[in-house]
């Protein structure tokens, strides 16, 4: 028997909610399958399944854009889930939170008010760590768990970015400890790359890349800086991310980007 994947989707628009799920089909009968026959000419016939990630979306609360209604908005760690979903292909209802105007709704599910939250069952669970790795154990297919060894490469970067970005003083040595953190990435990816696991994309590039997107962004508005033309793996990897389907489809304006950032450079 023959399988193959196959992930029809399609997108709608209602109020503050998006739409991305599986296209439904008649002949759906298993939560993770369809069953098709081909018939031949001979008389003989084959089964073909179909996989299906999940039979209903899952719902994904996330921050809504400050620059355009009923967007996406500019969280790193809405997009690091997004792109988790997209690329396990699952589908999911997209929740807009308008973060300066909380709805009751959302503070019912959430007191503590912040994005992403994912319902699981009848459970709505916060924190994009453990977002991800509830993701990964309920749909290990297609796998993109990070080995616990390699996890943490490039993790103090946006730690850096960030102190970097906040920084008054040019003599503070902030930029230089965001081009350290840097560098060490590049060497690692020489060795080790295209990806922080090799040549496959994991969890830990889905955690980075939304990271490395705000810090390019930020930092080229607000400093006019960008990553040098020494760190060549660094910015292969950055662009290699940046053009997935998965981030295309999941990604911030550039006006929300710089609009999320302005309170730190204040």
């Amino acid at each position: 028997m023959s399988t193959v994947k196959i992930t029809p989707v399609a997108y709608s628009l209602s109020s503050s909610t998006l739409k991305r799920q599986l296209i439904p089909n008649p002949q759906f009968h298993r939560r993770n399958r369809t069953i098709f026959t081909q018939h031949f000419k001979n008389g003989t016939q084959r089964n073909l399944t179909v996989s299906m990630s999940s039979s209903d979306p899952l719902q994904i609360c996330v921050k809504e854009s400050v620059t355009t209604p009923n967007k996406l908005g500019d969280c790193p760690f809405c997009q690091r889930v997004l792109l988790t979903l997209e690329e396990k292909h699952l589908p999911y209802d997209m929740k807009l939170v308008d973060l300066s105007n909380k709805p009751e709704w959302f503070t019912n599910i959430n007191p503590d008010g912040k994005v992403p939250v994912v319902k699981f069952d009848e459970n709505w669970v916060a924190d994009s760590d453990i977002i991800a790795k509830s993701l990964e154990e309920r749909y290990p297919n297609p796998p993109l768990a990070t080995p616990d060894e390699k996890s943490s490469v490039g993790s103090k970067i946006f730690p850096a970015f960030v102190g970097f970005i906040k920084s008054k003083d040019p003599s503070d040595g902030k930029e230089q400890g965001l081009l350290n953190e840097l560098s060490s990435f590049n060497d690692y990816l020489k060795e080790n790359g295209p990806f922080i696991n090799g040549e496959k994309i994991s969890a830990a590039d889905l955690a980075l890349g939304p990271k490395l997107y705000h810090m390019e962004i930020a930092l080229g508005h607000y400093k006019n800086w960008s990553v040098p033309e020494s760190l060549p793996y660094v910015k292969s990897y950055m662009k290699n991310i940046f053009s997935r389907d998965s981030f295309v489809k999941t990604i911030a304006s550039t006006e929300d980007v710089i609009a999320g950032w302005a309170k730190h450079t204040s």
